[in-house]
């Protein structure tokens, strides 16, 4: 665990998902949750060593699986964003391991079964303020990778966690995205606003001002590719043709590529399904 700000820890050393913990004189307010069942304990045993007070809080950043499976073994209230309550409400009481191959980091986990998932208790819309310190903690809805994404901003002490917004050196996940929006997030992450803050992605810690460019020119990149589509009038099976030049700039392990792969066939195709068929069918149609 690493300490990046007074009272403010991160912990990018378990499988799927950088975690964290702000100290506060109320409580801690967790963010995510490790998927392994096994690390999700260590995580607990880590948490005992920060004292503070007795509450805790976790905020879920979004709706994906890989940060939201474990919140259960947490023992805590939960607060997310209203879209994210939504998610859940679709979703059955239990999780059961199925046959979806989305790219994701928990489909290469064994042991996630019959896992309950815990639901947010608390949503909020558009900002909630959380004045458990010294400090105040500003939860804001910043949707891109999901429609209920949010970042946890700590202006006094320019910490902000930005969860899946920044990915660096991996495939974004593109299924739930809204990329307009997530370019819209990355461009206000860049301004003035944020140029001294620390930024915690929610994949791999703490990341640079040139990786969040970097994440927004990748972006676009896609955008551009499914608008040339769009423009084809290509079906969604067109998608694959798209994903060597995509993986190409990314650093992928041999271990990686199958799984880096799907990530992008599943994300592309599902984005390209919900945002432009009806498109390209109305003009065929035509």
């Amino acid at each position: 665990m690493q300490e990046i700000a007074h009272g403010i820890y991160v912990e990018n050393t378990y499988t799927g998902v950088t975690v964290g913990a702000i100290n506060l004189s109320h409580g801690l307010l967790l963010v995510d949750a490790p998927p392994r069942p096994e690390d999700t304990r260590s995580w607990r045993a880590s948490l005992l060593n920060l004292g503070g007070g007795a509450d805790r809080l976790l905020a879920n950043l979004d709706a994906h699986p890989d940060r939201t499976l474990g919140v259960r073994a947490l023992e805590c209230t939960v607060v997310a964003h209203e879209k994210t309550a939504q998610v859940f409400r679709t979703r059955p009481t239990a999780f059961k391991s199925q046959d979806i191959e989305t790219g994701a980091e928990w489909e290469q986990m064994a042991g996630l079964s019959s896992i309950r998932w815990s639901p947010p208790e608390i949503t909020f819309s558009q900002r909630l303020l959380i004045h458990w310190g010294e400090h105040p903690v500003i939860l804001e809805h910043h949707p891109g990778p999901y429609s209920g994404a949010i970042w946890i901003n700590i202006p006094d002490l320019q910490v902000v966690f930005v969860g899946d917004a920044v990915i660096p050196d991996q495939p974004p996940f593109l299924a739930h995205a809204d990329l307009i929006a997530w370019e819209a997030g990355l461009e206000l992450l860049l301004s003035p606003t944020f140029c001294d803050f620390l930024v915690v992605g929610g994949r791999t810690g703490l990341v640079t001002m040139t990786e969040v460019k970097a994440q927004l020119d990748y972006l676009q990149h896609i955008r551009a590719h499914l608008e040339s589509l769009v423009e084809q009038k290509a079906m969604t099976d067109a998608i694959e043709g798209l994903i060597p030049d995509l993986l190409k700039d990314i650093p992928t392990p041999v271990n990686r590529r199958e799984q880096y792969t799907q990530r992008l066939r599943w994300g592309l195709s599902h984005y390209y399904s919900r945002h432009y068929r009806a498109v390209t069918n109305d003009e065929g149609e035509e």
